[in-house]
């Protein structure tokens, strides 16, 4: 009861800080999100064993740079031609870092340092374009709040159905308690939870919100499963113990980073 009760406790607070921070400014917004990178940047690079401050050198760079036109609230039409130089640049540094580094199993320590740029930096900077992709590019909060309610309500859903109702393993050998039954709950509780958000976040049509739950059901799993991965290989139940009852924040963020990118992929296509 006790353990339930700080789990109850600490998910209010976490909810409650995340959605004050978006509602009150894009400042906040964008504060916050650069220390929950550098959190669950904290917790991966200790779950493959990369002892390196290089990733969290390239994560604050790529993070500030790649957010000053969403400050100073400059148009630009060229956010994936932003993005891939920030890439490119972190990908060039990592191979002088490595050079002058004098590591040894150099490759081994250059693939987990692309890693955390592919699987944590990147996803971020993208996560933090999500409510800075109308066409004045101003910021509208009810973007990425919308998302993370889609990303709560699978969850949650995914949880409950599979946890009554589940029977059939969606991949045993990397998480055990999720199932298809799960995962089809959730899908059609974050279709429904679209639909309904759709009404009031008028940002966007109700026909994106309905194709960014169905990209939330699919790739969030899917994020989730991944880190359940590393986790697995890792020997870890969860990426810390940062959050009293609910592990890491990477544990909490796994779902959207994954399924991020794929929002503002489509986000920028429509």
């Amino acid at each position: 009861m006790k353990n339930l009760t700080k789990r109850i406790l600490s998910g209010i607070v976490y909810i409650s800080v995340l959605t004050f921070a978006i509602l009150f400014s894009k400042i906040t917004f964008l504060s916050l999100f650069f220390i929950l990178m550098m959190l669950c940047l904290y917790e991966f690079t200790k779950m493959i064993q990369l002892k390196s401050v290089f990733p969290f050198f390239i994560g604050f760079l790529a993070y500030v740079f790649g957010n000053i036109l969403n400050v100073e609230d400059v148009p630009s039409n060229s956010i994936f031609v932003y993005v891939g130089v920030l890439l490119f640049l972190c990908i060039f540094s990592s191979f002088v870092w490595i050079l002058f580094a004098k590591k040894e199993e150099i490759i081994n320590h250059l693939g987990k340092i692309f890693l955390t740029v592919i699987y944590i930096i990147i996803p971020f900077i993208l996560m933090a374009q999500i409510p800075f992709l109308d066409n004045d590019f101003k910021y509208a909060s009810s973007a990425i709040l919308g998302v993370f309610i889609l990303i709560w309500t699978n969850d949650t859903f995914a949880f409950l159905v599979g946890k009554n109702i589940g029977r059939t393993k969606l991949l045993k050998h990397i998480s055990p308690n999720k199932t298809v039954e799960g995962f089809i709950g959730g899908m059609v509780a974050c279709f429904g939870t679209g639909y309904i958000i759709a009404l009031y976040f008028t940002e966007l049509s109700i026909i994106q919100w309905i194709v960014i739950s169905g990209l939330v059901s699919v790739f969030g799993v899917l994020g989730d499963l991944i880190e359940s991965m590393f986790k697995r290989q890792a020997g870890l139940k969860d990426s810390s113990n940062l959050i009293p009852g609910h592990g890491g924040f990477l544990d909490r963020f796994d779902s959207v980073i994954f399924a991020a990118p794929f929002i503002f992929i489509y986000l920028q296509i429509v």
